[in-house]
């Protein structure tokens, strides 16, 4: 039977394809990391990994091990934290969230859920759903769409994208503005496989025709910053612009089309849900309701 210290190590270098990362994780050397390893594999008569140095890649036996790993790591950790706080869900979430929900709705969430410690990472869709993949998170915030077949996403927060420019931008006076009247402006974005990219590109992009120069940047507090500064129209989202268009920083130009986009939360379709993650789901929900 395999020991906690040994599926600890497993899911670490699972996670991470590193000793050195793994180590730091379970607070143990290298060398006992790669001991722990060495005798798992041994105790289960597999290598569970493809040695390709500098990194360690899961096999098929890794691979299917994994998810059974991550559910008895997290079961233990319910039954360490079940009298915590009179039963009251308690640990730590490691959280993923799409730039529009990391800045400007997970910090809102999280201090509504004291008893929740959380570990978040901001980036773009693509790169959340491919940790999610690898059990590198229990769950993503996302504001694109998911394209890998191991992941579960649940529809959560409606939204809408916008476009937007300076108020001394010429379009920023009219009244109405046709979709070939955005053509041959120059344009802010953010990088490819985002959300708003990638709604721009399927939604917008084929509609105006050719555009000017594209500035491309992948944080979205830099495209809005950068669109205040005459540099181009962009696509954004309405949740994150809000403040900037009451101040007048900003303008929404009043084009026909209207954008809805969906904001989902996602997670792997094999993750075992934590009485934490299950509470914290069920909280993002009821908040998606009010």
């Amino acid at each position: 039977m395999p020991s906690i210290k040994q599926l600890k190590v497993f899911a670490s270098i699972a996670r991470h394809g590193n000793l050195g990362q793994a180590a730091e994780e379970v607070f143990l050397s290298k060398g006992a990391v790669s001991q722990a390893l060495g005798e798992l594999e041994k105790r289960l008569g597999t290598p569970l990994f493809d040695r390709v140095h500098p990194r360690l890649k899961l096999n098929d036996q890794g691979r299917a091990l994994q998810p059974l790993a991550e559910e008895v790591l997290s079961r233990i950790q319910d039954i360490e934290h079940l009298f915590d706080d009179g039963g009251a869900p308690t640990g730590t979430l490691i959280l993923g969230a799409s730039q529009t929900i990391g800045n400007y709705l997970l910090p809102v969430l999280l201090a509504k859920v004291p008893s929740a410690e959380a570990r978040v990472q901001i980036n773009n869709t693509f790169e959340l759903c491919e940790k999610l993949a690898h059990f590198e998170l229990d769950l993503a915030l996302i504001e694109g769409e998911n394209h890998h077949p191991d992941l579960v996403t649940q529809p959560w927060l409606e939204d809408e994208m916008l476009v937007v420019c300076a108020p001394s931008h010429p379009l920023a006076a009219q009244t109405a503005v046709s979709l070939k009247a955005l053509g041959g402006n120059d344009w802010v974005l953010r990088e490819n496989h985002s959300g708003s990219r990638e709604q721009f590109d399927r939604e917008l992009a084929p509609r105006i025709g050719a555009v000017g120069k594209v500035l491309e940047l992948n944080a979205l507090e830099a495209v809005m910053l950068a669109v205040e500064q005459n540099l181009g129209l962009t696509f954004v989202s309405k949740l994150a612009v809000q403040d900037r268009l009451a101040s007048g920083r900003l303008c929404a130009l009043p084009v026909a089309s209207r954008y809805p986009r969906q904001l989902s939360l996602a997670w792997h379709k094999n993750k075992y849900h934590s009485a934490l993650l299950r509470h914290f789901i069920h909280f993002c929900q009821e908040q998606a309701k009010g």
